[in-house]
């Protein structure tokens, strides 16, 4: 019964603080400020008097200084004009908030008292003005009399129903016993979620057909948990499997549902998130509220760990849950990563922007020389062969490097044939180094004019030795010959380059139960960890300047490893800075079914 009461306290007040629709207190507010105030005063009594309900006992109009502009209490007119001293009054309008309390009075009994502050718009800065306080007395004792009146018909229809439950207890008692214990029985199981077993059914009498009740009752229990628990199991196993996360709120923001995924992305527990707010958890308490957040068109992108290597970008879209009357129930929010998607558009921003400048290098350079020629110097015997031999290294390289794009385009578009044939590696390899070491023995190391590498830079003379190490006399795969004699030229290319004079180039083959790995060791001045993740990058140079100065297009290893990646394996650097760095890739090898032809 108190509940009761307490429920009946509370619409008794929600009635009372809804007696004046916001288009009435517009109305009142419009009437405070109307620049004639006999007119508004007027008005203003004309909707205190029709406002004025059976429990309300005093209605008072206050401006917002204090002036009280209408009364509907007959007795309290000569009130009006005069400054009221009324305390609630006084703090509605200082803190623009209602004031509410209950307190007894003599005339009345238990009174609600409300002072609700009238706020009018302004148009210009679309902020709300405190004009003036409605002030509202309302009895409650309709409440309490009602609430008395409830307990005695309870309290009489309880002893009642306890004297006649008595009764027909003495009477059936001895033939209902056990049916009745039957019954209680299997309603403690059905309350205990047990829908396996059914009432034993004794007679076709009432205790007959409420058995038979009580079991078909069970069956249907059985079946709507038995459907509500696949429906479960089955948005789990919904959820559970998405690629986005997913989050659900209640109609406050508070989190009640949240998927594996979601955790994930969030790196949280489940235990840390459930019952907080979703912007708390989304970080976005300081930027967005709820409402604002409902009216992104597109989403909010969330950037986790900026700038590291596990960077995390999601794009988090809002739509509101509603009930079958429109009550908005909740939020759902999904988590869509985004990450990929926004590195392919960086990627391909910094690609136009690289071969752009890649492009204008060697123009520029171009035009320079050119330029000079046609000022005279082509007469010059010292100079203009000189002048023509840089035009011409630009426009080859400008050359390499679009045949370049072109291989990487075809690469992407799939559209890059391979000519695949069986052949011995190591006797490819042999043939290919030895145009290497070829290359030291003839004209000092002059490698401007040799065949090994006129597809790749002009390198400087420089002297090295090439060192070769193969756990097997013979490997037979199954490549495309030209393709993979491009990936180990580009790689001993770049180690012949930024190795130091007279170094040691170390070229090793070995073989596992599925691969065939092959490993270049240069003792250059090595990478560091955070160029080595961006070593296969197109254009991307450790040494730019350098780079550019050796000829280089910086797509050299972004073809070896589209090429490796295309053949079925898998290119890595390993480095240690000062000491040298070792290029490795794999490739598909099955060396059973070789042992078994040779056998």
């Amino acid at each position: 019964m108190r509940t009761s009461q307490n429920q009946g306290v509370r619409n008794f007040q929600t009635t009372i603080d809804n007696i004046f629709p916001n288009y009435v207190l517009n109305q009142l507010g419009n009437d405070i400020i109307n620049p004639n105030v006999t007119q508004g005063n007027s008005d203003i009594q004309n909707v205190l008097n029709y406002s004025q309900e059976n429990d309300v006992t005093s209605l008072q109009v206050v401006d917002k200084k204090g002036t009280i502009r209408g009364d509907s209490n007959i007795n309290n007119r000569a009130l009006i004009g005069q400054k009221t001293t009324n305390s609630d009054i006084k703090d509605a309008l200082y803190s623009g908030q209602p004031q509410r309390k209950q307190v007894f009075d003599r005339s009345y009994g238990n009174t609600y008292v409300l002072a609700m502050p009238i706020k009018l718009t302004n148009n210009s800065t679309n902020a709300n003005t405190t004009v003036g306080v409605v002030y509202v007395r309302a009895s409650m004792e309709s409440v309490y009399n009602n609430v008395s009146r409830m307990m005695i018909i309870f309290y009489t229809a309880t002893v009642a129903a306890v004297f006649l439950a008595i009764i027909l207890a003495i009477i059936i008692s001895r033939t209902m016993t056990r049916p009745i214990d039957d019954v209680k029985n299997q309603a403690i199981k059905l309350a205990k979620g047990d829908y396996s077993s059914l009432v034993p059914v004794y007679s076709s009498d009432d205790l007959g057909q409420l058995a038979q009740s009580i079991n078909e009752f069970s069956l249907q229990i059985r079946e709507a948990h038995d459907l509500s628990q696949r429906e479960r199991n089955r948005l789990d196993s919904v959820l559970f499997h998405m690629t986005d996360g997913v989050i659900a709120t209640d109609r406050v923001g508070k989190i009640s549902i949240i998927n594996e995924r979601a955790l994930e992305f969030l790196n949280l527990e489940r235990e840390e998130i459930v019952g907080k707010s979703i912007l708390e958890v989304l970080k976005l308490d300081d930027q967005y509220s709820v409402r604002e957040i409902l009216e992104q068109p597109h989403g909010i992108k969330i950037d986790q760990n900026h700038g590291q290597e596990d960077e995390l970008i999601l794009n988090v879209d809002f739509a509101t849950l509603k009930a079958a009357n429109g009550y908005i129930t909740g939020l759902v929010c999904v988590l869509h990563d985004i990450t990929e998607q926004q590195k392919n558009d960086r990627e391909q921003r910094e690609f136009v922007s690289n071969v752009s400048h890649e492009l204008r290098t060697p123009l520029t350079s171009m035009r320079s020389y050119l330029e000079a020629l046609d000022d005279g110097a082509w007469q010059d015997k010292n100079y203009a062969p000189k002048f023509i031999n840089v035009s011409l290294n630009e426009t080859n390289r400008m050359i390499r490097m679009i045949n370049d794009l072109l291989n990487l385009s075809r690469l992407d578009r799939g559209t890059f044939k391979l000519n695949l044939e069986y052949i011995d590696l190591i006797e490819f390899t042999n043939f290919v180094l030895d145009r290497f070491d070829m290359m030291i023995k003839t004209d000092g190391g002059d490698h401007q004019n040799s065949k090994a590498v006129s597809d790749f830079e002009d390198l400087n003379k420089k002297k090295y030795r090439i060192i070769r190490r193969y756990d097997r006399s013979s490997i037979w795969l199954e490549v495309d010959p030209d393709r993979l004699m491009q990936v180990i030229d580009n790689i001993i290319n770049n180690a012949i380059k930024y190795s130091p004079e007279g170094g040691e180039i170390r070229v090793e083959i070995k073989t596992t139960d599925h691969n065939v790995i092959f490993a270049i060791t240069d003792q250059g001045q090595g990478i560091s960890k955070k160029e080595r993740s961006k070593i296969f990058n197109r254009f991307y140079r450790i040494e730019r300047a350098r780079s550019r100065m050796n000829g280089g297009t910086g797509l050299g290893l972004a073809i070896s490893k589209e090429v490796i990646e295309t053949l079925g394996g898998h290119i890595w650097v390993e480095s240690k800075e000062n000491v040298g760095s070792t290029f490795s890739f794999s490739l598909p090898y099955d060396w059973h079914k070789w042992e078994d032809q040779n056998a």
